[in-house]
């Protein structure tokens, strides 16, 4: 499923990072205009979002070529591709010859502008997002960074477009249309022509992939990385302001995480496996084991489902548990149990919390020792690259101890739902 495997132990075998290579938690995140380009594609929205990069980009004529010659080719199936549906897709993603003279470019232009060092030392270094790639050269980090945006944008065409790919959780996050039916080659048709009208006046030279993939993404109805967001002013707000008042030395967890079931009931909000696992952090927080709770899931199960599972399990620590809700963080995207160890992390690095404290898992007692299990941590480097967790001491049947690790910040290429 994933190439990142050697990576991970490439890494591993390095050891630490260079000084200076770190991440940096007080590095605030760039946004585009959509949280799903800017969570799946971040070094394209730096290209995009930084004035002066961006003009760099779309002046250097070298790649500008590469933006009209894609423009071309979406006027082209406009007026050629008819009912064939996979004319559409035949070179509007990168090839591998495109990606190699991308990179190429992007490592030349590094060394002569220092638009693009300031880039990579000011953004993408700190932001984590590519802290696979941290331990390589600036310039190949950059490099890796570009080849790994372009891969994903590829992958999302190919599963939500083409369909010469399948998720890798085709029950839950597969395409949402018949490709077989009379009526699917217009609704391609209709794509691409929403796309030329976006980028027609664009040259940067990503600009019309991404914003195939992104637009792929939006008609599938699979928008879900934008859920809630930004979740520090909307479903985490009160939790979050909490955080800077308190005192950790206090506390000897900083967190109980309690990962999502999502039921198998459409009607079902939260599923009763849910509700356990919430009851039993509920007991572990009033004995103050830790001073925030936690919940994550996102809208997974089953296919298509309205319901979120940390909305559902939030609403019920608050009315059935009386769990205030200030100390109640959501994180509503993850899609399964690797996700919801990754997520977590994620979310504590960007709000403030201690990365050298432990924190618990609290759930039920078949899903605590799955998560402590070494099947687990090899599944983690296997679909993620990395563990985002290290396993502590066993606490009960239903807690455990972990230690976040900062690993988890790097952006995953093929879960445009959850990257």
């Amino acid at each position: 499923m994933k190439t990142y495997a050697s990576v991970f132990l490439l890494f591993m075998i390095c050891g630490n990072l260079l000084a200076g290579q770190l991440p940096d938690p007080k590095y605030a995140l760039v946004k585009a205009e959509s949280y799903v380009q800017s969570k799946n594609y971040y070094l394209l929205t730096l290209f995009e979002r930084l004035p002066d990069v961006s003009k760099l980009l779309s002046n250097d004529p070298e790649l500008s070529k590469i933006a009209a010659a894609k423009r071309e080719f979406l006027t082209s199936t406009l007026k050629n591709c008819g009912n064939k549906v996979s004319c559409y897709f035949e070179n509007i993603k990168f090839t591998n010859s495109e990606i190699q003279r991308i990179g190429d470019r992007l490592v030349a232009l590094y060394a002569s502008n220092p638009e693009i060092k300031g880039l990579v030392q000011k953004h993408l270094i700190p932001s984590g997002c590519y802290y696979l790639f941290s331990n390589s050269e600036p310039r190949e980090m950059l490099r890796k960074a570009w080849e790994q945006d372009a891969k994903a944008v590829n992958f999302a065409i190919d599963v939500y477009g083409a369909r010469n790919r399948k998720p890798n959780y085709p029950s839950i996050d597969s395409i949402s249309f018949n490709i077989h039916s009379k009526d699917y080659p217009i609704v391609v048709y209709d794509c691409s022509n929403t796309v030329l009208e976006d980028v027609k006046q664009n040259r940067l030279f990503f600009m019309p992939t991404m914003d195939y993939a992104i637009r792929e993404i939006e008609i599938n109805d699979r928008n879900r990385a934008a859920d809630y967001e930004p979740m520090e002013k909307k479903c985490n707000k009160l939790a979050f302001e909490k955080v800077k008042t308190t005192h950790w030395a206090d506390w000897k967890y900083s967190l109980i995480l309690v990962p999502g079931e999502g039921p198998e009931i459409r009607e079902e909000p939260l599923s009763p496996i849910g509700m356990i696992r919430c009851r039993v952090a509920a007991y572990r927080w009033r004995e103050k084991q830790a001073p925030f709770i936690m919940v994550s899931g996102g809208k997974a199960h089953p296919y298509k489902t309205k319901f979120c599972e940390a909305e559902e399990m939030k609403k019920y620590l608050v009315e059935t548990m009386h769990v205030p809700e200030n100390v109640i963080f959501m994180e509503p995207h993850a899609r399964h149990t690797t996700t919801n160890m990754r997520n977590c992390v994620r979310l504590m690095f960007r709000y403030g919390f201690p990365m050298d404290k432990p924190c618990i898992t609290s759930t039920d007692k078949d899903q605590s020792y799955y998560i402590t299990d070494k099947e687990m941590q090899d599944r983690c480097v296997e679909e993620l690259g990395y563990s985002p967790y290290k396993n502590g001491k066993r606490l009960s049947e239903t807690e455990a101890e972990f230690y976040p690790q900062v690993s988890a910040l790097q952006i995953d290429l093929d879960e445009p739902m959850d990257p």
